[in-house]
């Protein structure tokens, strides 16, 4: 018990520490960004004197960052509340409700999908003595490598593809030279070798002997998969006009809109860090038993 607690308090700690530094670099850097002040609720003709200044008002609370930060906190750790969205004027934490299925579906498309093709195209690589698939396996890994989400996802948006599955074409790069090279590292070890020249299966060489090898790393991998799923959800909900957390981000980037950005902030690092620490446990666990 004594040793769970020592390996997961500083990991706690350093959650908590990038959670609070993570809001307040992006509570400061809305707060100097052009535009700051500008709300296009005020050019509406219809307003009253009084209705203008009280939208004012409403940016005045928010000048003050450390201060707006601190009660932001203070609301957070305290009552549970996130705060109301200024552009949209409804709860975050219902926002987040209604949007996160729509982002986690997308989440499970493209892990699922970018760790099949990596398989698909690692293992041939590894396994076939021919260069030329080899090098179409490489060229295919590079040209998904250097296209970004936004670029992919206004490619397939252009020809009406499945844009839920886009998140698979960034995961699978990634994943693929990762993959690639474990399995090569793998398939040289002297008793694969020998189950391969005494002819066994190439599949019960693989499921009973490779993966169980390649497991411990395979499982870190994956807790970083789910944060690089996350992090490509983003452009392509915005692009995609997909109702997820994503375009949600992006609204309130247009909209100056401090609390919600905030709260974006604190969902996208913690999943980060506790997916980077899940899988940092689950390996630590795997290589002791």
């Amino acid at each position: 018990m004594r040793k769970i607690v020592k390996t997961l308090a500083p990991r706690i700690g350093t959650l908590a520490a990038t959670a609070l530094a993570g809001g307040l670099l992006t509570a400061f850097l809305v707060r100097v960004s052009p535009g700051f002040d500008v709300d296009e609720r005020q050019l509406d003709p219809r307003l009253s004197e009084a209705s203008r200044h009280a939208l004012q008002q409403e940016h005045a609370v928010n000048r003050n960052v450390l201060g707006f930060y601190t009660h932001r906190l203070e609301r957070i750790v305290l009552h549970g509340d996130l705060g109301t969205s200024s552009s949209l004027n409804r709860p975050i934490s219902q926002l987040f409700r209604e949007r996160l299925p729509v982002t986690a579906q997308i989440m499970a498309i493209g892990i699922a999908g970018g760790w099949t093709l990596a398989f698909a195209l690692a293992l041939p690589a590894v396994m076939c003595r021919s260069r030329v698939v080899r090098g179409m396996a490489g060229l295919f890994h590079q040209a998904l490598l250097c296209l970004p989400a936004a670029a992919l996802a206004l490619i397939v948006f252009d020809l009406g593809g499945p844009v839920r599955a886009l998140v698979a074409l960034v995961i699978c790069p990634r994943v693929f030279e990762y993959v690639r090279n474990l399995l090569a590292e793998a398939y040289a070890q002297p008793h694969i070798l020998t189950a391969r020249a005494k002819g066994l299966a190439g599949a019960r060489i693989f499921a009973r002997h490779v993966l169980p090898s390649v497991a411990p790393q395979l499982l870190a991998l994956a807790g970083v998969s789910v944060s690089i799923a996350f992090g490509a959800a983003i452009p392509v909900e915005a692009l995609c006009d997909l109702p997820g957390i994503g375009q949600l981000a992006w609204r309130a980037a247009i909209a100056r809109d401090l609390p919600l950005l905030v709260a974006i902030t604190f969902l996208v690092i913690v999943v980060t860090q506790v997916c980077n620490a899940a899988s940092d446990w689950a390996g630590f666990r795997r290589r002791q038993a």
